[in-house]
């Protein structure tokens, strides 16, 4: 399948014997791959075949393989991708040599051609000199069209479309960069230069919000971290530009200082701490490596990773539709999911709160995605689908999400239990609000038909729900639930589990 996006590209030359056949055979893969096939030589004779041994049967080619990922390494990938496309082939061919074609485009100023005649026409008019500049960035005079370059390389593509009068077009900037003194990288390595600079200057603030939650006896490792955040800050700053090293490691320093003063001020809140920087930097991590995975997936990858994943999430989103997590809760006090009488809404969420247990199994998909980003050999695609290795990530994914739910929910219904023993107020669960009540019947507590221990009149409940025309209650003494039918009595609101309802 030919390959339209790419990141990187990689000179390759490979040696294939076997003959004719064999040669078109690898042509044609190679065309299937999206790799270009530059030139081919008999082996032994010359380049790109002076490298091998002279053989009749044998041929070498120079073709250019194009692969996502990094370019560190990238030589190493494509390699690795030829020599398994020709082992799934069953071709005999070796890689001879395999190098990066590191092409990176220049940063240059961008220019707007205009009319210089009018512009002329303006200045020589005393009451319009004065808003002449506001007309000029404005695009008053703008005639159409742009030019890049240096000044007098601009000016001079916009004088070359001027057939007549060469004069009459000049040209106004875009941007600043024609009049900085400091030089520029270019785009690609800019680019890379700048996020390795913010990314070393967040590292003090997160050595900081771990620190704020830390044991005083591990300190010491923290501020080791800030202060290795700090100088890795300062050298990629000093990098940053090829001129103004200086100012660029002052830069980065500032902006590590303002991300830091930024941690401080998380740490020092209540609703912030190392398990929140934890799970937002695996949720990153995960949603990162997932598009890195999922960029460079071929329509076979497609069917073998995907399917899994979607059959893995439906199944997950049914069961969370039944409200798994209502049910388990339910379980452990000894009732039913019909006794809980949950909003749609909190059913949602609570399916959201499920799905998301996925996160932690995501992670194997996650790092195969970085893996093949920066070439690692064994991520490196071209294998056979590996069902063995789908089903263990399908097979997982359900195991941890029913761990998590099961864990959730029993906890939640511990803490119930204890309120009730305690008399306290329970928590809150996905749209279950447990509160004490006092009950009133319309006739004698031994003649309301009901589920569970008798009722006293004379003692507050702990109210789980009014569920289909039943009130489903807490008994705190026996443990138990009590169920009767909701027009047979009525309920009036109790302070706590110690109270007496008269």
């Amino acid at each position: 399948m030919t390959q339209g996006r790419y990141d990187q590209r990689v000179r390759v030359f490979v040696e294939v014997r076997g003959g004719q056949d064999d040669w078109q055979e690898a042509e044609d893969r190679f065309t299937r791959h999206g790799w270009p096939v530059r030139t081919d030589r008999p082996a032994g004779q010359d380049p790109p075949g002076a490298g091998a041994e002279p053989d009749p049967d044998a041929r070498v080619y120079e073709i250019e393989v194009r692969l996502f990922g990094i370019a560190r390494g990238s030589d190493l990938g494509a390699a690795e991708r030829v020599r398994k496309v020709a082992r799934a082939a069953r071709l005999e061919a070796y890689v001879l040599r395999a190098e990066h074609i590191h092409r990176d485009r220049e940063t240059r100023s961008q220019w707007r051609v205009i009319d210089a005649r009018g512009r002329r026409a303006a200045l020589r008019s005393p009451w319009r000199r004065h808003f002449a500049g506001w007309s000029l960035a404005r695009g008053s005079y703008d005639v159409g069209g742009i030019v890049t370059g240096t000044a007098r390389q601009a000016l001079r593509l916009a004088r070359g479309g001027a057939a007549t009068d060469p004069s009459g077009v000049a040209i106004r900037p875009l941007d600043g960069m024609w009049r900085e003194p400091v030089r520029r990288w270019p785009e690609e390595e800019g680019e890379r230069r700048t996020v390795h600079a913010v990314l070393w200057a967040l590292v003090p603030a997160v050595a900081v919000v771990f620190a704020a939650h830390a044991v005083p006896a591990s300190w010491w490792f923290w501020g080791i971290l800030a202060f290795a955040g700090f100088a890795g800050a300062a050298r990629t700053g000093w990098r940053l530009f090829p001129d103004g090293r200086k100012t660029g490691a002052l830069l980065v320093l500032v902006v590590s200082v303002f991300f830091t003063a930024g941690g401080l001020r998380l740490a020092g809140s209540q609703g912030w701490g190392p398990t929140d920087v934890f799970n937002t930097a695996l949720i990153v991590g995960v949603v990162t490596g997932l598009w890195l995975l999922v960029r460079q997936w071929t329509w076979g990858e497609w069917v073998g990773w995907v399917v899994p994943l979607v059959l893995t999430l439906l199944v997950s989103t049914f069961v969370a539709a039944g409200s798994v997590l209502h049910a388990l809760y339910a379980d452990e006090l000894g009732l039913s999911s019909s006794d809980l009488d949950v909003p749609p809404l909190w059913q949602f969420l609570a399916s959201l709160k499920l799905v998301s247990m996925l996160a932690y199994v995501l992670v194997v998909p996650a790092w195969w995605g970085v893996a093949r980003h920066r070439h690692h050999s064994y991520a490196a695609p071209g294998d056979r689908t590996n069902v063995i290795l789908h089903t263990l990530v399908f097979v997982a994914s359900l195991t941890v999400a029913g761990g998590f739910a099961l864990d959730s929910a029993g906890r939640a219904a511990e803490r119930t239990k204890d309120a009730a023993a305690d008399g306290t107020k329970p928590p809150q669960y996905f749209g279950v609000e447990p509160s004490w009540t006092c009950v009133r019947t319309t006739t004698a507590p031994g003649n309301v038909p009901g589920e569970g221990p008798a009722l006293d009149r004379k003692r507050p409940y702990l109210l789980i729900s009014v569920a289909g025309g039943t009130v489903v209650l807490w008994d705190q003494a026996t443990q138990e639930p009590l169920k009767f039918p909701a027009n047979k009595a009525w309920l009036m609101p109790a302070e706590g589990g110690g109270d007496s309802c008269g």
